[in-house]
């Protein structure tokens, strides 16, 4: 299967949380803060108002509590809309 944004809507993969702080210490599976980096999947057409910036493999930065979370053949995809990504990681 595979999800088709509509509209002014973004698919995104959500990257791994740190499971180590830098100065080296393993943090515990809840005391890892979900990260708010993704990878976009795939990218609505866009709407008369808005157009869309972002595009398929782009690293983002979108809003802590933004989205809808889907789970789709065992994978876990967030359904967000554009104005939800905050910046595109280069």
């Amino acid at each position: 299967m595979k999800l088709v944004p509509l509209g002014d809507r973004v698919v995104l993969k959500q990257l791994e949380a740190e499971e180590k702080t830098k100065s080296g210490i393993i943090l515990a599976a809840s005391a890892q803060e979900k990260p708010q980096e993704a990878v976009v999947v795939a990218v609505g057409p866009g709407t008369d108002d808005v157009k869309m910036e972002v595009k398929v493999k782009d690293k983002v930065i979108y809003s802590k509590y933004a989205g809808t979370e889907v789970k789709l053949d065992g994978e876990e995809y967030i359904i967000v809309k554009h104005s939800d990504i905050l910046a595109i990681v280069k």
